[in-house]
C-alpha cells in the first residue's frame, strides 16, 4: 500500500470517532495496554506533559511544544483531530511523521493488531509513542483525545499533568454534569505527579482536589495565581501580553479564548522552571511568538487573507462559543459574513443563542457522518429567528460569502473543526 491507501486503510478497518461519533469510542484500556506490550512500552523512553480538557488542549499542546523547543529540546507533539493531513496528529519539532513510517507501521503490525480490533485513536496512539521513542523525543506533549480516565493516552505517567477547563461535551461519554466530566478528565492526575488545572468552577474544584488529595499529588489552580497583568490585541493579530516574570510576551495566536490558555501555559512554565525542566526563561517568548511556525497549528483565529478578512477557527462547542462570538461581533467590518455548520453531538440550540444578531448566515455542513445536515441547521436557525442560505458544502458556502463580500467585509468559517478541515483541505485544491 501507498501512503494515501495506508491512510483510508486505517479509516476503513478501524472505528474512526471523527466519523462515526460514539461507536467508534471504546471504553477500557485493554487494547491500549496489549499494544503497549507489543511495543515495549515506548513511552517510557521519553519524558512527557499529559494535557486534557473541554476546550483549549490543543493550543496549549502546541505552545508548550513551541517553548520547549525555543529551549532546545528535541519535542514531540501528539494531537487530534487533524485538519488536512493524517501526519498533523504526530510530529517531531514540529515536522510531520514521515509518511513511509506510517505505511511501515501498517504492514509490519497488522497481523498483530488486526485481530484486536482496536479503535482508530488506540492505534493512532500506539503509532506516536513508538515514532517519539525511535526519534529519541526529549519530551511528549500529549493531548487526551476524549475525557482522560479511560483515554488511551493515560498509560503515561508525565512529569506535569495539566486540565485547562471543563464545560459541557461528549456528555454522553463524559456525564451529564459538570462535576462527573470533571471527574473523567481527573483521571489523568497520577500518583505524586504535579497537576495544573487552567479554570475551574464551584462545581469542579472539588473534583479536582478531591483526586489530587486521593494520588498525593500537588495541585495548582492557575486562574489563582495571574500570570498576565494586561494584554491587547495588536494590529497584525496578535496579542501583547505584559506579564508578571516573563515581562512582554507577543501571542500570535490572536483568538480572545487565548489569554485564558497564555494564563495556563505560564503558570505550567512557572512549574517546569521550578523543575529546571525549562533551562532559559526567554524560551517564553520565543515560543509564544512562533507558535504556528515551529509547531505546524492551523485553525485557530486564523487570518487567510486580508480584504475581505477571512478568519477560520475550530472552536466548536458551547463554551469556545462564549469567546468565539464576542470576538466576532466586535469585529471591525462592514458586513459580517458567517458560513457555519457543526456536528450532531454539540448544542447547537446553546451556539444557535450566542451567534451575532447583525450576521449575513451562510448554513453549511462538513464532510463527515456526524455532521447536522445543513437542513437541520437551516431549521435551527429558524427557530432562533436567524435566517441565511444554505449550501451543500463547506466551499460552495464559502465561495458564495467571498463572491457577495466587499473588501471592507469581515467572513468568518467556522462552527466545527471539521468544517475547517473542509475549509482549508478545499484551498488548497
Amino acid at each position: 500500500m501507498n501512503y494515501q491507501e495506508t491512510v483510508e486503510y486505517l479509516y476503513n478497518s478501524t472505528p474512526v470517532f471523527e466519523h462515526v461519533g460514539a461507536s467508534a469510542y471504546k471504553e477500557g484500556l485493554s487494547n491500549t495496554l496489549a499494544l503497549d506490550e507489543h511495543f515495549n512500552h515506548p513511552h517510557n523512553n521519553f519524558l512527557s506533559i499529559h494535557v486534557a480538557g473541554t476546550n483549549g488542549k490543543g493550543s496549549t499542546s502546541h505552545t508548550l511544544a513551541s517553548i520547549l523547543q525555543a529551549d532546545g529540546y528535541k519535542v514531540g507533539l501528539y494531537t487530534s483531530p487533524h485538519l488536512v493531513d493524517f501526519r498533523e496528529r504526530i510530529r517531531v519539532n514540529g515536522e510531520m511523521i514521515p509518511e513511509q513510517y506510517v505505511v511501515d507501521f501498517v504492514e509490519e503490525n497488522r497481523g498483530f493488531f488486526e485481530p484486536l480490533h482496536p479503535s482508530f485513536f488506540e492505534l493512532t496512539t500506539a503509532l506516536a509513542f513508538k515514532y517519539f521513542a525511535e526519534q529519541h523525543v526529549d519530551i511528549a506533549i500529549i493531548e487526551v483525545g476524549l475525557g482522560g480516565r479511560l483515554d488511551c493516552t493515560n498509560i503515561i505517567r508525565p512529569i506535569l499533568s495539566i486540565i485547562t477547563n471543563i464545560s459541557l461535551d461528549h456528555t454522553q461519554f463524559l456525564g451529564d454534569t459538570l462535576p462527573k466530566i470533571a471527574w473523567e478528565k481527573a483521571g489523568i492526575i497520577k500518583e505524586r505527579v504535579p497537576v495544573l488545572v487552567g479554570e475551574d468552577l464551584d462545581e469542579t474544584r472539588p473534583v479536582f482536589e478531591a483526586m489530587a488529595q486521593k494520588m498525593d499529588s500537588t495541585i495548582v489552580f492557575a486562574q489563582d495565581i495571574p500570570q498576565i497583568r494586561s494584554c491587547s490585541h495588536q494590529a497584525d493579530g496578535s496579542i501583547l501580553y505584559k506579564t508578571k516574570y516573563f515581562g512582554e510576551i507577543k501571542g500570535e495566536l490572536g483568538g480572545n479564548y487565548q489569554e485564558k490558555n497564555a494564563n495556563t501555559v505560564l503558570q505550567a512554565c512557572m512549574l517546569l522552571l521550578n523543575k529546571s525542566i525549562l533551562r532559559d526563561p526567554e524560551s517564553v517568548a520565543k515560543g509564544f511568538a512562533n507558535v504556528c511556525e515551529s509547531t505546524g497549528l492551523m485553525g485557530r483565529w486564523q487570518k487567510i487573507q486580508e480584504k475581505p478578512l477571512v478568519i477560520c477557527d475550530t472552536g466548536h462547542n458551547a463554551g469556545g462559543w462564549q469567546y468565539l462570538s464576542r470576538q466576532i461581533s466586535n469585529q471591525e467590518c462592514n458586513h459580517r459574513r458567517i458560513v457555519f455548520g457543526m456536528v450532531d453531538d454539540k448544542d447547537l440550540d446553546a451556539v444557535m443563542d450566542m451567534l451575532p444578531d447583525d450576521g449575513i448566515y451562510y448554513w453549511t455542513q462538513p464532510s463527515t457522518k456526524r455532521a447536522f445536515p445543513v437542513e437541520k441547521i437551516e431549521e435551527t436557525a429558524d427557530n432562533h429567528d436567524i435566517f441565511g442560505k444554505s449550501y451543500p458544502n463547506v466551499m460552495e458556502a464559502y465561495n458564495a460569502a467571498l463572491q457577495d463580500a466587499d473588501d471592507d467585509d469581515f467572513i468568518y468559517v467556522g462552527g466545527s473543526s471539521y468544517i475547517v478541515a473542509d475549509f482549508l483541505t478545499g484551498l488548497k485544491k
